[in-house]
């Protein structure tokens, strides 16, 4: 693995970390809203959940669609070669083939796999 490659796999796998709630298997909504650089509320939005959903950490709804979430932003990283890259992209990037849509709002509705396939298009080169 060259050093590059090895270097953004260090900031992946310490960005999964730092959303870990204290003492528990489960992402910290108020981590991952930090992470986000959005407002508790605004992550229930962005999660496609109620907002009294956050009050239950391990609500596995919540915890299910913050594990979509991630995977978008892990597999964005892998693309821009940052974190912090990737999550501006996914949260201000409009995606003309979807309406002009960024991947958050994409993620909200429910259309992971469709995000997940524009990035992987994107790698091979189909498209951008």
């Amino acid at each position: 693995m060259n050093h590059a490659r090895l270097a953004q796999s260090n900031e992946l796998s310490g960005f999964i970390r730092s959303l870990q709630e204290p003492r528990t298997p489960y992402i910290s909504p108020k981590r991952l809203s930090q992470a986000l650089g959005v407002k508790l509320a605004n992550l229930a939005r962005l999660a496609g959940v109620h907002r009294n959903t956050l009050r239950d950490p391990s609500s596995e709804r919540l915890q299910g669609r913050m594990r979509e979430m991630v995977k978008v932003i892990w597999a964005a990283t892998e693309r821009t070669g940052a974190v912090d890259k990737a999550i501006y992209w996914y949260r201000n990037e409009p995606i003309a083939d979807y309406g002009h849509r960024t991947a958050a709002e994409l993620v909200a509705d429910g259309q992971v796999e469709a995000v997940l396939i524009f990035i992987r298009d994107l790698e091979n080169g189909a498209r951008g």
